[in-house]
C-alpha cells in the first residue's frame, strides 16, 4: 500500500508569556491509502494540534510533513491551499456550515471553487445518500445537529477527497446521533475508498478504526492495531 501521509520528527513549538510551550515533540508516523486511523488522547495531548499540521491547516516548527505527493513543510500557505483543494476533505465538531448558502450551496462550494462543471449534480447525489434529499435546500439554522453533521460529511465526500481529516466527528450530538453519524461516515469512506483520519475522545469511535494512535504530552506513546485491540477488549 502506498503511504499518503508520513510525519518525520514533527515537532510544534509555540511562544508564550511563561517561555516556550511544547504541543508536539519528535512526532513519526506513516499512513497508508485507505486505512482508517483514530488519534486519540487526553485535552491538551496535542491530537487537533497534529491533525491540523497533517492537514495542511497548520505548519510544523521543524520536521517534514508529507501529504500525497506535496511536501507541505515545504510549502506556503497558498500552496498548501492548493493541496488541500485536490487532497482533502474535512468533517469538524461544530461543523462549520456558511449560514447563508442552503445544504444544497455549502455541499457544491468546494467543487465549484475548483471549477467543477458538475458540482450541483454531484451534491444533490451525495446529500440523498446521507438521507437529505429532502432537506437540500434548507439552511443550515432549520436543521438538527445531526442533519448538519451530516451536510458537512456530504460536502467533504463531494469533492472526492484523498484523505479526509474529522476533528471530534461526534463531539456536539447526542449518543443515539453520534452513532448514526458514525455508521454514515465509515459507510461512505468505504464507498468512496477514502483515508479516513480522525481525532477523537471516544473509544467506541476509535475501536471503529484500523489503527488508534495514542498522543500524551505532544509525544506518541502506543500505536494499537486491529490485533492489539481485539487482545484487550
Amino acid at each position: 500500500m502506498s503511504t499518503v501521509v508520513r510525519a518525520e520528527n514533527v515537532a510544534k513549538i509555540v511562544n508564550t508569556a511563561a517561555g516556550e510551550l511544547v504541543i508536539l515533540d519528535g512526532i513519526d508516523l506513516e499512513i497508508n491509502r485507505g486505512e482508517t486511523v483514530a488519534i486519540v488522547g487526553a485535552s491538551g495531548s496535542g491530537k487537533t494540534t497534529l491533525l491540523g499540521i497533517l492537514a495542511g491547516l497548520d505548519s510544523a516548527t521543524s520536521g517534514a510533513v508529507q501529504l500525497v505527493d506535496a511536501q507541505l513543510t515545504e510549502l506556503d500557505e497558498e500552496a498548501r491551499a492548493l493541496v488541500r483543494g485536490r487532497h482533502v476533505g474535512f468533517v469538524f465538531q461544530s461543523f462549520q456550515l456558511l449560514g447563508s448558502l442552503t445544504a444544497l450551496e455549502n455541499v457544491m462550494l468546494p467543487a465549484e471553487l475548483r471549477g467543477d462543471a458538475v458540482a450541483q449534480s454531484q451534491a444533490q447525489e451525495i446529500l440523498a445518500m446521507v438521507g437529505l434529499a429532502d432537506r437540500v435546500h434548507h439552511y443550515p439554522r432549520q436543521l438538527s445537529g445531526g442533519e448538519q453533521q451530516r451536510v458537512a460529511i456530504a460536502r467533504a465526500f463531494a469533492s472526492t477527497p484523498t484523505v479526509l481529516f474529522a476533528d471530534e466527528p461526534t463531539g456536539n450530538l447526542d449518543t443515539h446521533t453520534g452513532e448514526r453519524i458514525t455508521e454514515l461516515l465509515f459507510d461512505l469512506n468505504e464507498e468512496f475508498g477514502t483515508t479516513l483520519v480522525m481525532v477523537t475522545h471516544d473509544d467506541r469511535l476509535a475501536h471503529r478504526c484500523n489503527r488508534t494512535i495514542r498522543i500524551d504530552a505532544g509525544k506518541i506513546i502506543s500505536t494499537d492495531t486491529p490485533d492489539v485491540k481485539a487482545e484487550a477488549s
